[in-house]
């Protein structure tokens, strides 16, 4: 049996909220298991704690309980093997399409000519070598996409973890793009862990789908999609998952907002 490539066992964060002086339980006792090259997606309620739980995989937060393996390794902070891309395209507006790819290898001290193999093939992999001497701002919000896509691939990580990132995105472009990344995905062999709060984007490109309540977020369903790719968003079989994970995401904020109210 394939060992996982990331485990969480009864994960919790707690923040300590300032102004209202008491702790906000952002998610908690989630367990789950990745294998690698599987694509997960993750949707709940704003404020579930799903972007939470992305960055605690990450490093970038501190879990207040619970375990976090990648590969049978404890997290403690952000490793080489796990990329992040957010929604915003975090691309250095100084420097060029090229330059902002090579980044992340001249600061690991890639030999120039190695760097220089590497970069090409990636630009080759995204479509966008014709691309290569323009700067951001010459740049379509979708080749902007790509460009940061490929800064954080070149880098070879074995996880993408990705926080909402086509959200901005015309619904042509999100289209194109999704349809990239799974391509992508299955030619890198990448685990991808991927937060959206669109139900047919979760369905369309999860092998499996992760449904959150409400505030404290859990995990209600790990949902796996049994569909072809590529999958069809208007087939009879599509919308019978996308209804499902609606009625789930809409018991859960019912069952949320009636407690609040018994509460109250």
């Amino acid at each position: 049996m394939t060992e996982n490539r990331i485990v969480c066992r009864n994960l919790t964060k707690i923040f300590h909220g300032i102004h209202a002086k008491q702790d906000v339980v952002a998610c908690e006792d989630i367990s789950i298991e990745i294998q690698p090259g599987e694509f997960v997606t993750v949707i709940g309620p704003s404020g579930c704690g799903k972007t939470s739980l992305l960055y605690m995989i990450a490093g970038f937060e501190q879990k207040t309980s619970g375990m976090i393996l990648v590969d049978g390794k404890s997290v403690q902070s952000p490793g080489p093997d796990r990329a992040v891309v957010f929604q915003e395209f975090a691309l250095f507006p100084w420097l060029t399409l090229r330059q902002n790819i090579e980044f992340g290898p001249r600061e690991r001290g890639i030999q120039n000519d190695v760097m220089r193999e590497h970069v090409n093939s990636m630009l080759r992999t995204v479509g966008l070598t014709a691309a290569e001497s323009r700067y951001p701002h010459e740049l379509s919000a979708g080749m902007r996409q790509r460009a940061a896509l490929a800064r954080v691939l070149v880098n070879e990580p074995k996880i993408l973890l990705m926080d909402e990132p086509f959200a901005a995105l015309d619904a042509q472009t999100r289209s194109t793009l999704q349809a990239e990344l799974g391509r992508l995905a299955k030619l890198l062999n990448l685990t991808i862990l991927f937060i959206t709060h669109s139900v047919e984007e979760a369905v369309l490109l999860g092998d499996r789908v992760l449904a959150m309540s409400a505030r404290p977020g859990r995990i209600i369903e790990d949902l796996a999609i049994n569909l072809p790719r590529p999958r069809d968003p208007t087939s009879p079989a599509f919308n019978e998952y996308r209804r499902h994970v609606d009625l789930l995401l809409e018991q859960a904020t019912r069952t949320a907002a009636d407690t609040e109210t018994t509460a109250n």
